[in-house]
């Protein structure tokens, strides 16, 4: 995969990670409370909905849902980075609407199958597409996110990640758990 252009962290980013590390440990107890086993997912969701208060992780498959919340996790309590989700799930219409305003853009379908791909072939329909943020998640979710089943597919695109399972079955929530804790 090319390198996506190097664009130096600002003092606001760095503060940002540093203020939703410390929200999610001041959350940790109340999560605990609430859901033992996952009160460190549970808290960084928390903390992270309130940096990326827009993200909506409705209409993932359960594998993808599962997968993105244990990586970010992980990503926040191990490394102290942040993953937000801009787009995931869409609806069929939605994406021939970004597909058609791509076609309009840029003059034909080929040349708008380069950053948009029609309902039937977008794995954003199909619930298994992420795109995120800040591009330091990004680059952080492509170096540890096939431990979850993310890849980065796209060279032209740094913020697209997709879930595939290997087996072609997504895991369980648990599965995730366990290989979470065995590292």
């Amino acid at each position: 995969m090319s390198e996506p252009h190097t664009i130096p962290l600002r003092p606001r980013d760095r503060l940002f990670a540093v203020l939703a590390v410390v929200l999610a440990v001041l959350l940790l107890p109340v999560a605990f409370l609430r859901d033992p086993g996952r009160a460190r997912e549970l808290a960084c969701h928390w903390a992270l909905g309130l940096r990326f208060p827009a993200e909506d992780l409705t209409g993932l498959t359960d594998g993808a849902r599962a997968a993105f919340t244990a990586a970010r996790a992980e990503a926040l309590w191990r490394h102290g980075q942040l993953i937000g989700l801009t787009s995931g799930y869409r609806d069929p219409l939605a994406q021939q609407r970004l597909f058609d305003e791509e076609v309009r853009r840029v003059g034909s379908p080929a040349a708008a199958r380069r950053l948009v791909l029609p309902p039937a072939e977008s794995r954003h329909v199909k619930g298994t597409a992420l795109d995120v943020r800040p591009l330091e998640g990004a680059r952080w979710l492509e170096e540890h996110g096939a431990r979850y089943h993310l890849y980065r597919i796209y060279d032209n695109e740094w913020w697209h990640f997709e879930y595939r399972s290997e087996a072609g079955l997504p895991p369980t929530t648990q599965e995730i758990r366990n290989a979470v804790q065995a590292r």
